[in-house]
């Protein structure tokens, strides 16, 4: 870890800030470093936003209760070998879920709008900008059809904004299962391939500021407005993304949507 004149900060205190678990007295010079390093905040930022996906994504299971199959009482009476292949895999399960719990500690249970649309959205946009041949089920150039049976089908007004001075084309949409009902899924393509996503669903949500999210090298804004939420997702530039979401809100402001 790069050390400055007065204030050395190792990755396992970086790791301890982030899980609540660093010590009172070591915080406000581990926070002074990360203020004069912007780029190691940023990071520190996105374990944050990580482990928010992370309980997203898996709280639920954690929580579910332990199978009748699996009951200690019931192990007990299966022959020793078995015993032995069953506390093998459980030490896998308890180390592979130790770790993902030591990144997600100190994360709220519940999961938040933010949480659980930006993992929904991000899920949906690394599925389908990968497809060559069938990313949509609507084509772009039937943009007018492509707006009214998203509109009709999720029950709120869909506008596929013109993204044109971004440097984008709509490639098409399609329908998704959302968190409260149906979610609408735009795409949008660059001339160098880059593709950047548009999703949309009901949200009791009035967070009308832009949160953003990363996961490996795909990026998300999320807002919501008028009880709609919206997620914005593309590649790794959080400037271009950012550029890309703003026209995406102020044609949708303009709209009244």
């Amino acid at each position: 870890m790069t050390e400055d004149r007065k204030i050395s900060v190792t990755e396992d205190e970086l790791h301890a800030y982030v899980d609540g678990e660093l010590p009172a007295e070591r915080r406000a010079d581990v926070e002074a470093w990360l203020t004069a390093h912007p780029e190691e905040a940023e990071r520190v930022q996105s374990w944050r936003t990580m482990a928010e996906l992370l309980h997203a994504r898996y709280d639920a299971v954690a929580h579910e209760p332990v199978p009748k199959r699996l009951e200690i009482e019931r192990l007990m009476r299966r022959p020793r070998q078995w015993i032995y292949g069953a506390a093998a895999a459980a030490l896998v399960a308890f180390v592979a879920g130790g770790a993902t719990g030591w990144v997600a500690h100190g994360a709220a249970s519940k999961p938040s709008v933010f949480r659980a649309f930006t993992v929904d959205a991000l899920d949906a946009h690394r599925l389908y900008v990968v497809e060559v041949r069938h990313p949509v089920e609507v084509p772009g150039n039937e943009r007018a059809h492509l707006q009214a049976w998203l509109t009709k089908r999720c029950g709120w007004t869909v506008f596929a904004p013109d993204l044109e001075a971004s440097g984008l084309k709509l490639v098409g949409g399609r329908l998704l299962p959302g968190p409260n009902g149906p979610a609408s899924f735009l795409m949008y393509e660059g001339a160098s391939g880059e593709r950047f996503t548009i999703y949309t669903a009901k949200t009791e949500s009035g967070e009308t500021q832009m949160r953003y999210a990363t996961m490996d090298k795909d990026s998300a804004l999320f807002w919501a407005d008028r009880g709609v939420g919206y997620v914005v997702s593309g590649g790794g530039d959080r400037d271009r993304l950012t550029k890309v979401a703003r026209a995406v809100y102020d044609q949708a402001e303009k709209n009244g949507i």
